[in-house]
């Protein structure tokens, strides 16, 4: 399958951390900027590049810049919080958005916001941190197709066995990139041993503990 799995010192102790029930919002948001940081770069290696010359102070170069319209597409509301680092990578990506919630009793994922307005990227990044059922993962690549982007990345923190398998069985072609690839789905899809909700704890609206 077309899985790459971000081997990396770093993203194995960061998560040691993001994992943790007791990390704190604020803490969380850092830790997931700095995988989503690691992943973006892992994933970006064979952007296109175009030649041209830049002004040294001493003289004149050759160097390289990108040379394709390049989106960032969060799935919200989680995915959110993998946007400002890789923007800091990108500075030119634009951003785009697609809106998914659960439904708590099929575990389906329900479309509810939808902007994608102008002419196609040559290249969307998904993200959105937890790959779980799959479902919303899926959505948004149904989307993103029908938008007309020819190459489409799905960017993620941890991703369950059961999502990724959901994914390829639909969208074989699509490179996914995770951290971390968990054991399972339990009875209510919440990824084992996970993280729990990512978004709620990106955004200190999780006030279980």
């Amino acid at each position: 399958m077309n899985v790459h799995h971000v081997d990396h010192p770093l993203i194995k102790h960061h998560l040691r951390e993001l994992r943790d029930v007791r990390t704190r919002p604020e803490t969380f948001r850092h830790l997931s900027g700095r995988l989503a940081t690691l992943v973006a770069y892992e994933a970006t290696k064979d952007l296109e590049l175009e030649d041209c010359t830049v002004q040294t102070p001493l003289m004149e170069t050759p160097a390289h810049r990108l040379s394709q319209r390049i989106g960032i597409v969060p799935i919200l509301r989680a995915g959110l919080g993998m946007v400002p680092p890789v923007l800091e990578l990108i500075p030119t990506a634009e951003v785009w958005h697609l809106g998914f919630y659960r439904d708590e009793e099929t575990l389906e994922a329900i479309p509810y916001y939808e902007k994608l307005h102008r002419a196609p990227v040559d290249i969307a990044l998904i993200t959105d941190p937890m790959l779980a059922t799959g479902s919303s993962a899926i959505g948004a690549l149904e989307r993103v197709h029908a938008w007309g982007c020819p190459r489409v990345k799905l960017l993620c923190l941890i991703a369950a066995p059961e999502g990724i398998a959901a994914v390829h069985e639909k969208f074989p072609e699509t490179q996914v990139y995770v951290c971390s690839i968990d054991e399972r789905l339990n009875d209510k899809a919440y990824i084992v041993p996970g993280l729990g909700d990512a978004g709620d704890r990106i955004f200190n609206t999780d006030h279980s503990q």
